[in-house]
């Protein structure tokens, strides 16, 4: 990997109870609240400046464009939700650029996981723990951020033990 040990151990603690939480808000109510979206930026803003060297700080806020005009795009095309978009564009600085297959590779088995889980959790017994979720009753729309949470907490969790020495 990529990323530095230095970096994903300073990262962690702070962006994986934000990737809980939005798991949960899209799963409840088919929502990633902008103010979720906001701390996970600022987290980047603030641990950022002791997570990487200043350069590389910086040029991860191009990142960060890329993937907000990406998002915006898809969001426009109908093809993914807009707290979705703002929810990958905050994530996009955390990640080492050189991690970035790695890291799609990772989303992807996220996401058939998630939406795996997801569905066998919708048509069986274990809809009636959460019986008011908007999850259940969107038809064919799927809580992204049920899959967008644990890709960045695992991306960093395996930052520590499998990235790069050194800050």
């Amino acid at each position: 990997m990529s990323i530095t040990t230095h970096a994903a151990t300073w990262f962690l603690p702070f962006a994986a109870p934000l990737c809980l939480y939005i798991m949960f808000t899209d799963l409840k109510a088919m929502r990633i609240p902008n103010h979720a979206v906001v701390t996970l930026f600022a987290v980047f803003v603030v641990v950022g400046l002791i997570a990487l060297p200043f350069q590389e700080y910086l040029w991860r806020y191009v990142y960060f464009v890329v993937a907000l005009i990406a998002g915006m795009a898809l969001t426009a095309a109908r093809a993914m939700g807009a707290g979705d978009a703002k929810w990958i564009a905050a994530m996009a600085p955390f990640i080492h650029l050189g991690d970035l297959s790695l890291f799609m590779l990772l989303f992807g088995a996220m996401l058939m996981a998630a939406y795996i889980g997801h569905r066998i959790a919708k048509y069986s017994p274990l809809r009636r723990l959460a019986p008011d979720w908007d999850s259940w009753h969107k038809g064919k729309k799927f809580p992204m951020g049920l899959a967008l949470g644990p890709t960045l907490a695992v991306y960093l969790a395996l930052g520590i033990l499998y990235g790069q020495p050194g800050t």
